[in-house]
């Protein structure tokens, strides 16, 4: 009996045993605690670089060339002045290889005023990607005008305009600004006007006559004109008993005028004093000999020359 029991007991205890599974204990460390995560290594700091100078572009040094040039350029240029406007046209005074002062502005359009009667040849601009320049006309026949018209895209612009013409060259300088714009520029011409001058004096000095209170029959005309026969060749010569009189060609005031010689007994030949009027040389004394000379190497010569006393004759008589 005793003997049963224990074998019964045996039975159920390995019965048991292959009923439960075996258990696996774990570190109770393992099991409880995650994985640790990897540490952190702060970034090493970037390595310090050389601050690198910006570059300069040094300016090379102007020639004496570029100095001498940009000199003649300030001394030649012709700025605006006050006493000089008439209205808002500004009058310059032409010389020729002057530079004339342009003030323009954007969205206002600048007129350069020519000669009347000058004609267009050419007109050139340094700069015509920023700047308009056209060209148009006033008036008819002899006042028929040309006028220049430029007007600039921006403010702080710099070009120059050359225009060109049957009678002369202009050369300009032209500046825009942000408001200021010269309406309109002319110019008066000093030379034309000098030549005009000379021209009247000479078309009145032909008109009035030689001498005032002459007497006709007191003229003596008994003058030989002898020698060469060039263009300015005399027509005639006559005194009054006080001053000689020769006349000239009328072509004499297109051409280079001889000077007259005084030839004396012994064929000696000085120069004497005489003035022009009109065509005529007036000698403010007699002369029985005189020579009008011109040239160097073929030298032309005329002689004039007075009849004596008793063969002089008198117009009237």
């Amino acid at each position: 009996m005793k003997y049963a029991i224990l074998a019964t007991a045996v039975l159920a205890a390995t019965a048991h045993a292959q009923a439960t599974p075996p258990t696996t204990v774990e570190p109770q460390a393992a099991a409880a605690r995650p994985p640790a995560a990897p540490t952190a290594i702060p970034p090493a700091p970037p390595v310090p670089v050389a601050a690198t100078p910006p570059v300069q572009h040094r300016r090379a040094r102007p020639s004496a060339a570029e100095l001498r040039v940009r000199a003649a350029n300030a001394q030649a240029t012709q700025e605006p002045a006050a006493h000089a406007f008439i209205n808002a046209v500004q009058i310059y005074p032409y010389s020729d290889g002057v530079l004339y002062r342009l003030f323009a502005a954007p969205e206002h359009v600048s007129d350069i005023a020519l000669q009347p009667g000058e004609t267009i040849v050419s007109i050139a601009a340094g700069d015509t990607a920023r700047w308009t320049v056209g060209d148009t006309s006033s008036g008819t026949g002899d006042t028929k005008r040309a006028h220049i018209l430029v007007k600039p895209f921006a403010a702080g612009l710099s070009t120059n305009l050359i225009i060109t013409t049957d009678r002369r060259a202009y050369h300009l300088q032209m500046e825009s600004t942000a408001t200021t714009a010269m309406a309109a520029l002319s110019w008066t011409y000093p030379q034309d006007e000098l030549i005009a001058i000379r021209r009247q004096q000479a078309e009145a000095a032909a008109a009035r006559p030689v001498a005032s209170g002459l007497a006709v029959e007191q003229l003596n005309f008994s003058y030989a004109i002898t020698g060469d026969n060039p263009a300015w060749r005399p027509l005639r010569a006559f005194d009054d008993g006080r001053q000689t009189f020769i006349e000239f060609p009328a072509s004499l005031g297109t051409g280079e005028a001889p000077p007259l010689f005084l030839v004396d007994a012994r064929g000696e030949a000085s120069l004497v004093n005489y003035r022009v009027q009109g065509r005529f040389y007036v000698v403010d004394r007699l002369f029985d000999m005189a020579e009008l000379r011109l040239g160097l190497r073929h030298q032309q010569i005329v002689r004039i020359a007075r009849a004596s006393d008793n063969g002089r004759r008198r117009r009237g008589s």
